[in-house]
């Protein structure tokens, strides 16, 4: 601390001096408050006595009692030996040094600056000093260091590549080249280019140049950052940038961060060439959907799960006659025949429950007419779609073959028939001759009366039902009782088979009812008798046998089931059938017959028959031993 003024006398001598050194002695204690109060500490230390004066800032900075003076020697025991808070006076540098408040065990840096006065000789006298808490400048020098390495190791390491760029004027004008101020590791991997700090744009990319300067030239001039993609064609890379400048604008400096895109490129450009071809796909898919929607034979309609038409496609026009604008906006039944209408109402029902259907139904042609049209409804995205089949023809060739297989039938009996419709008219012709004799006793006359009665009736009732079995009719499934169908067809088959074949009924006493069509049920039958009594030779047993209730059993590889089922057995005493054959008498035209006595149709009927209703039919056959037919229906 700097030595005070001596202090005034009262004598007249001195009385001077006081007024002269008081406002230097005032001056020199509001520095020292000034200082102390900023925490600045000063001192002297006066080297030949070995004692220090420190200011109050000294102390409380140091950690040391408030006093005037201290002898170096005291200091010594308070700071260690390699401490620097005691100077030595070799060298008047700035020094900062730590020390630790003894009472806060606190560390505290101080910066100190000192003079050194000296003797003539140059050795030192005394040192004069000033003291500061540099703490918070350090620590903040610390933290900013810490900081500047974080960012130069975030830098290095980050993936993007990212330099600094500074323009300069050039031989082509001012801001026509700029030179990589700093570029971090990554650029290399991404640019592919090497140690690119200090070089200029020409030198590395040449006439690419002017494209990279009118870029980032307009972002020096504007202040507007940018993001781009661009290919950098000196290395073939193909790059995704952002730069900014950096300011002020005097600096002439942008930044730039940017990343390798060439592999992702290729891939966008392989999705987008895909994305063309698939699109170009799609569309050749709508116009064949367009083209099968327009030129399909099949009616397509769409409609709403409450049956409300939404397109129709030509064919409907085609085929019943109605527009689209005729048709879009009506409901579906509209166009079914009233006695069906109910059966469609019960279709759309099941479709609204998530099921397909199929069903076929007659629907109303616009000149009045009818066509018959199998249709198959599918829901989907909450829509009906349903796409209908024109089979009237079909149905009508159908009819006409049932037809054909029952005059077939009929054709194959007319031999029986004939025989005997002839036992019948020999009966006749006989009690007609007998009758015209005048002799005849009255009771011989009345028995050949009803003779010829019960004949005629006999004739009558054979001839009713060849004529029934002949009869055209539609396909109608109904349900009806097997036994009593079989009883009929028995006395017919009883008449026409001929006098050799015993025909024998074998019925349960339960009534069995199935749902099928009779007619062809009938039609069955006979092709079966038919076959039966050609296999007999017209000689033997042939028998109808009716079982209810029972299972069907597996046939020709196709699963049985639990049934119940009705078994329609007919049963002969023929010659059997070859095991060769058994695998083909199913198949249309197939037949073992001489030429003009069959067309090969009949059991192709009867199995026909039983698929539709439901069923099977189920053959057993021994050569020498018979052939026994089971037609199996549900029940």
């Amino acid at each position: 601390m700097p030595e005070s003024l001596p202090s005034p006398v009262p004598s007249d001598a001195e009385s001077a001096r006081f007024r002269i050194l008081e406002p230097l002695r005032a001056a020199q204690e509001q520095l020292a408050r000034v200082q102390d109060a900023a925490g600045i500490g000063v001192f002297t230390l006066d080297l030949r006595e070995g004692v220090l004066h420190p200011s109050p800032a000294f102390c409380r900075l140091h950690g040391l009692e408030v006093r005037e003076r201290y002898a170096l020697a005291a200091l010594a025991e308070r700071f260690p030996a390699e401490d620097t808070a005691i100077p030595s006076g070799t060298s008047s540098e700035e020094a900062v040094y730590r020390v630790r408040d003894s009472r806060t065990g606190a560390s505290r840096w101080i910066a100190r600056t000192l003079e050194i006065e000296r003797d003539a000789d140059g050795a030192a006298l005394r040192l004069a000093g000033v003291v500061r808490d540099v703490t918070e400048q350090r620590a903040q020098g610390t933290a900013l260091a810490e900081s500047e390495q974080h960012y130069r190791t975030l830098f290095e390491q980050m993936d993007e590549g990212y330099s600094v760029i500074e323009f300069i004027d050039g031989p082509h004008g001012p801001l026509s080249d700029y030179v990589h101020v700093t570029a971090n590791r990554a650029y290399a991997q991404h640019a592919g280019i090497e140690n690119v700090a200090g070089k200029r744009l020409r030198e590395i990319v040449g006439e690419e140049a002017e494209g990279w300067l009118a870029l980032y030239g307009d972002v020096l001039r504007t202040g507007r950052p940018i993001r781009f993609q661009r290919e950098l064609v000196a290395t073939g890379r193909y790059l995704e940038l952002a730069a900014f400048r950096i300011e002020p604008p005097s600096r002439r400096q942008v930044a730039v961060l940017f990343q390798d895109i060439t592999a992702r490129r290729r891939v966008e450009h392989l999705l987008h060439s895909k994305a063309a071809d698939l699109e170009a796909e799609v569309v050749a898919q709508r116009r064949d959907r367009d083209r099968v929607w327009t030129l399909s034979p099949v009616l397509k309609v769409v409609a709403t799960p409450d049956g409300r038409i939404e397109a129709v496609n030509p064919s409907w026009g085609r085929t019943l006659g109605w527009s689209p604008a005729e048709t879009v906006g009506r409901y579906v039944p509209d166009f079914f025949a009233p006695e069906e209408r109910a059966a469609a109402e019960a279709a759309l029902e099941r479709l609204a429950a998530g099921a397909s259907t199929d069903l076929e139904l007659t629907c109303l042609t616009k000149d009045g007419g009818t066509c018959r049209v199998l249709w198959t409804i599918v829901p989907a995205d909450g829509l009906l779609y349903g796409f209908g089949r024109d089979i009237t023809e079909q149905r009508h060739a159908e009819e006409a073959l049932r037809q054909s297989q029952k005059l077939e039938a009929v054709g194959q009996l007319t031999g029986g028939v004939a025989h005997d419709f002839n036992n019948l008219l020999t009966i006749i012709r006989s009690s007609v001759e007998f009758l015209r004799r005048p002799d005849l006793a009255p009771e011989r006359k009345r028995r050949y009366l009803d003779a010829v009665s019960d004949t005629v009736d006999r004739a009558a009732k054979l001839t009713g039902q060849l004529l029934a079995f002949a009869r055209r009719q539609a396909l109608k499934p109904e349900t009806f009782d097997v036994g009593e169908r079989l009883r009929s067809i028995s006395e017919m088959l009883d008449s026409v088979t001929g006098a050799r074949i015993r025909v024998v009924t074998d019925l349960p006493g339960a009534p069995c009812f199935v749902r099928a069509d009779a007619s062809q049920f009938e039609t069955a039958l006979v092709n079966m008798a038919v076959n039966a009594r050609d296999a007999m030779d017209g000689e033997g047993r042939l028998t109808l046998r009716l079982d209810g209730a029972v299972p069907m059993p597996p046939i020709r590889g196709h699963a049985g089931a639990a049934g119940p089922f009705v078994a329609v057995s007919v049963v002969d005493t023929g010659t059997g059938i070859a095991s060769a054959d058994l695998g083909r008498i199913f198949e249309p035209f197939f037949t073992t017959k001489e030429v003009g006595r069959g067309t090969g149709l009949g059991l192709s009927q009867v199995i026909g028959f039983a698929k539709q209703s439901g069923g099977d039919v189920d053959v057993w056959s021994r050569a020498g031993e018979g052939t026994t037919f089971t037609l199996y229906l549900p029940e």
